[in-house]
């Protein structure tokens, strides 16, 4: 996975395709990591991050439910928000709030600050980690006497891509 590239695997040139066994591959370190941390990284935890990891782009709770009952017939919506309660607690996934839709974390298992590019043409969202974005936001909240503890940054626009198709 490259560091500050979108998940999504629409790079500036081109869609990069997700085999099983990149999502395989992912799962079995992400696996290893929660064991690592005592975790319990369950059976159906591990269903909802491969659902995310497969997904093309942002995927919403609903979107994850339907996809689950293919395999687990009484699979509900308090099944699929706990799983990805976890998954956020784990930082392995973040929330775009925009798009109410989760989508795997590029740089996962740690706190940092995150901004995402959102397409409004074909929907794809592009995980950043610009860290003179962050202490600019951190300088202003402070300035205003705000006490920040975290800050998203969600921006919409055309990605490369749909600009070079207009």
């Amino acid at each position: 996975m490259e560091r500050g590239r979108a998940w999504s695997w629409r790079h500036g040139n081109g869609v990069k395709h997700v085999d099983q066994r990149t999502v395989e591959t992912e799962l079995e370190r992400v696996g290893v990591e929660c064991a690592r941390r005592g975790a319990q990284f369950t059976e159906l935890r591990r269903d909802v991050l491969g659902l995310i990891l497969e997904a093309e782009g942002p995927v919403t709770a609903y979107q994850l439910l339907d996809r689950l009952r293919e395999t687990r017939q009484g699979a509900a919506p308090p099944t699929v928000y706990r799983a990805l309660d976890f998954l956020l607690a784990q930082r392995l996934i973040h929330k775009v709030e925009r798009l109410n839709a989760f989508v795997p974390c590029v740089d996962r298992g740690h706190k940092h600050a995150v901004q995402f590019l959102i397409c409004v043409e074909c929907g794809a969202v592009t995980e950043l980690e610009d860290r003179a974005i962050a202490d600019a936001v951190g300088q202003a909240a402070e300035r205003e006497g705000f006490g920040l503890r975290a800050a998203i940054v969600e921006i919409e626009g055309v990605c490369a891509a749909c600009r070079q198709k207009s």
